[in-house]
C-alpha cells in the first residue's frame, strides 16, 4: 500500500528550509579579463598562479574570465574581496593601480550597460544593487596597465613583472594570514619504501603548492618548497584524510637515511625543511 501524507513518519529535527546560499569565505580572489588577448588576461592568469601555490583554508579563487555578472555573485558572503584587472589608462606598461575605498563610492551606472562591456567596477555597482547589505564592503582592486590585448598574444614583460608585484602582495597582505602557522621544528618520517611522511601542519604551511625539490647537502636532506607543479620537482601526495603529506625521496636518499623518526628543523634563511640522515634514538 502507498501510504498516505498522513501515514508517513516525521523525521524528528527535519527542516523544510532549504539553504541555498554559497558557502562563505574570509577573502575571494577574482582575477577579471579575457585570456585570449594578451594582457588583458592578466587578471585570470595571476588567479591560476594562485591556485598553483596553495589557497589556504578560507580563501576563494575565481578565474572571472570577462563573465562580469557571475563576478557580482561571487562576492555574496565573502569577508574581504580583492579583485585584479587590466587598464588601459594611456600610462606607463606594467604600471599597477591600488584603487582607494574613496573610489569605490561613486561606480558607474548599470543604465544601458551590455555584458560585453562589463567591467570590474561594473561588477562591484552590480553586487551593491543585488546583493544589498550582503554586499562585502572591503574591496581592494589591482589594476595592471597593459602594453598590448592582441588576440592570441602572450603577456608583455612589463605586465608579467607588474603581475608578479601583484602576487607577492596579495600573498602577503590577504593570503598569508590565513595560512596554518608551523613551528620551526617538527617530526618527519622516513619509511622503508623511501617516502617521507610529513604531518599536515607542517605541509599545509610549508610547502601549500605540494610541489617541492630535495636535495642531499650537509649530511641532511633538504626539501624545499616550490611555487607550483609546473616548477617541476617532487610532488607531495595526500596519505589520509586529516592531510599529511608523502613525497618519494628513494632516488635522492640512494643508499643513505635509515627508516625512520627525524626532528627537521625549517630554515628560513634557506627557505627549506633541513631533515638530518642520522636517525632520532
Amino acid at each position: 500500500m502507498i501510504p498516505t501524507s498522513r501515514d508517513e513518519p516525521e523525521q524528528a529535527g527535519a527542516d523544510p528550509a532549504v539553504d541555498i546560499e554559497p558557502p562563505g569565505c574570509s577573502v575571494l580572489v577574482v582575477g577579471c579579463g579575457n585570456l585570449l588577448r594578451g594582457d588583458d588576461g592578466v587578471g585570470p592568469i595571476l588567479v591560476r598562479h594562485l591556485w598553483e601555490r596553495g589557497a589556504p583554508p578560507g580563501a576563494r579563487l575565481v578565474d572571472g574570465g570577462t563573465a562580469g555578472m557571475d563576478v557580482a555573485f561571487q562576492m555574496r558572503g565573502a569577508e574581504r574581496v580583492v579583485i585584479i584587472d587590466a587598464a588601459a589608462t594611456g600610462s606607463t606598461p606594467g604600471t599597477v593601480f591600488r584603487v582607494p575605498g574613496s573610489e569605490l563610492a561613486e561606480l558607474p551606472p548599470l543604465d544601458g550597460l551590455h555584458s560585453h562591456s562589463f567591467r570590474w567596477d561594473h561588477a562591484i555597482a552590480l553586487a551593491r544593487w543585488a546583493l544589498g547589505d550582503a554586499c562585502p564592503t572591503d574591496i581592494t582592486v589591482f589594476l595592471i596597465e597593459v602594453a598590448g590585448v592582441e588576440l592570441g598574444a602572450e603577456l608583455s614583460e612589463p605586465v608579467t613583472t607588474a603581475m608578479e608585484q601583484v602576487l607577492e602582495i596579495v600573498e602577503r597582505e590577504f593570503l598569508a594570514p590565513l595560512r596554518p602557522k608551523a613551528a620551526d621544528t617538527a617530526e618527519v618520517e622516513l619509511t622503508e619504501d623511501g617516502h617521507l611522511r610529513l604531518g599536515a601542519e607542517l605541509a599545509a604551511a610549508r610547502f601549500p603548492s605540494d610541489a617541492a625539490v630535495a636535495a642531499l647537502q650537509d649530511e641532511a636532506l633538504w626539501l624545499i618548497p616550490l611555487r607550483g607543479p609546473r616548477s617541476g620537482g617532487l610532488l607531495l601526495k595526500q596519505r589520509n584524510p586529516a592531510g599529511d603529506r608523502s613525497v618519494l625521496v628513494r632516488e635522492v636518499l640512494g643508499d643513505k637515511g635509515e627508516p625512520g623518526v627525524r626532528t627537521a628543523q625549517w630554515d628560513a634563511a634557506q627557505g627549506a625543511l633541513r631533515i638530518p640522515l642520522e636517525r632520532k634514538t
